[in-house]
């Protein structure tokens, strides 16, 4: 069982209102306890995530209808590298001081906050997989939120749960020997996807800014596109994958590059009011929520263990300092992922 004792208090970044980064407090708060079937994990890395800042402006993205009420104060962040610090009841399958990484409790824990901001956290077991080897914290929590939004997307959606977006449940499609476009391919998810689609065989065209060209290139992008210079819309014809990372209203622009029978998978798929031209093509739009997967976390971790997918840092901040990185995040052109780091 978890050792801490009530009363025992940690430092963690909360939210007592919405609002901008100046929102986010640094603070004392008490220590959480495993439950039946969690994992009290010691964090070490925090990775930052879309959903993150989301969360902390009010999901005034989502239709006011889907948006949160409050109920503050919130704990923010669902990606975590650390090492286990205690057990709760039934848990068995891992020990004290092992290394494990996760995507906490998401989408569910999305709106109370999934509580990854913190110096512990306490984590389902059934989210929880072995911290991959070969590489630190910082890296292990850079991977499961992008990660897992990639290989859902683009290899095994693993789970059976519905798109209210969608009727039909969403389908990865064959990848080896096709063409595929990444749209904002040197993005979180962008260059995971990018790199998986290489692993899988696909001839991968990449959409970024020009200062992301080497990097997209010793990624494995056989081209890259400056959108800045030329529209990737404009120029790409016969593509039997697009993966738009940017994803939101304008990505019905890319069903022209398709062949008959193509994909286009839009990460954020809301305003998208193409339907009726993809159905007339023979084309499919589909999306999938990401959802926390223990099962898949552990099937990606040698891939990250040996570097066959690698996660790229677009810089750290001290967890007393979540705000510069949410700063961060805000002036885009992000270069992979943003990571919190805790004593």
């Amino acid at each position: 069982m978890e050792k801490a004792m009530p009363g025992e208090m940690m430092n963690a970044v909360r939210i007592h209102r919405f609002g901008g980064p100046e929102v986010l407090v640094y603070e004392a708060v008490p220590r959480p306890r495993p439950g039946p079937g969690e994992v009290l994990v010691r964090v070490h890395a925090v990775g930052v995530n879309p959903p993150d800042w989301y969360l902390r402006d009010g999901y005034r993205s989502l239709p006011p209808a889907w948006r949160p009420a409050g109920g503050f104060a919130i704990i923010p962040g669902t990606d975590v590298s650390g090492v286990v610090a205690g057990l709760g009841r039934g848990v068995d399958d891992v020990a004290i001081g092992d290394a494990v990484y996760a995507l906490i409790r998401f989408p569910e824990g999305v709106f109370g906050g999934s509580n990854g901001y913190a110096e512990y956290v306490s984590v389902p077991a059934a989210h929880l997989a072995p911290g991959p080897a070969g590489i630190g914290h910082v890296q292990a929590a850079a991977a499961p939120m992008s990660l897992l939004t990639a290989w859902q997307f683009l290899v095994d959606q693993g789970h059976d749960e519905p798109n209210p977006l969608q009727p039909a449940r969403h389908e990865p499609v064959p990848l080896d020997g096709r063409r595929v476009l990444i749209n904002g391919a040197a993005g979180g998810v962008g260059h995971f996807a990018l790199q998986i689609a290489k692993l899988k065989g696909a001839q991968v065209i990449a959409a970024a800014s020009a200062r992301h060209k080497a990097l997209l290139q010793d990624l494995g992008a056989d081209q890259v596109i400056d959108y800045r210079e030329t529209r990737p819309e404009d120029v790409v014809r016969d593509l039997d994958l697009v993966v738009d990372a940017v994803g939101g209203p304008a990505t019905g622009r890319f069903l022209k590059t398709l062949k008959p029978g193509g994909a286009l998978f839009p990460i954020f798929p809301l305003g998208f009011d193409g339907a009726a031209e993809a159905a007339a093509r023979g084309l499919t739009v589909s999306a999938t929520q990401v959802r926390s997967s223990g099962a898949q976390l552990r099937q990606l971790a040698p891939l990250l263990s040996d570097g066959r997918i690698r996660a790229v840092i677009d810089g750290t901040w001290p967890l007393a300092e979540a705000r510069r990185a949410h700063e961060r995040a805000g002036a885009g052109h992000i270069q992979g992922k943003i990571v919190l780091t805790v004593d």
